[in-house]
């Protein structure tokens, strides 16, 4: 598996977290509650979230680094919809 995270601060992560969990339960068999949550992509993809109140840690896994740039670009894009009214600095490191 290859892993990358990315912290993102922003006092609203938990209602990001949410969002974003409630958005793709409608493809993924998705856990999640205030503070923590999964989204399962596929069996070789995956995003956990962690919210606190200062900050949204999203870490990807992904079985072929091939997929990474793209699972992290699709994940930026649903994030950024949600938090249109904040410049958020999303920056994933391995």
């Amino acid at each position: 598996m290859h892993l990358s995270k990315a912290v993102v601060r922003t006092e609203h992560a938990s209602r990001y977290l949410q969002q974003l969990c409630k958005h793709w339960s409608h493809k993924f068999s998705v856990d999640f509650d205030p503070h923590k949550g999964r989204v399962p992509f596929s069996d070789t993809a995956e995003v956990t979230f962690a919210a606190d109140d200062a900050a949204l840690t999203m870490t990807l896994s992904v079985t072929d680094p091939a997929q990474q740039a793209r699972m992290q670009g699709v994940i930026d894009d649903h994030l950024k919809r949600f938090a249109f009214r904040e410049e958020l600095d999303i920056v994933w490191t391995d």
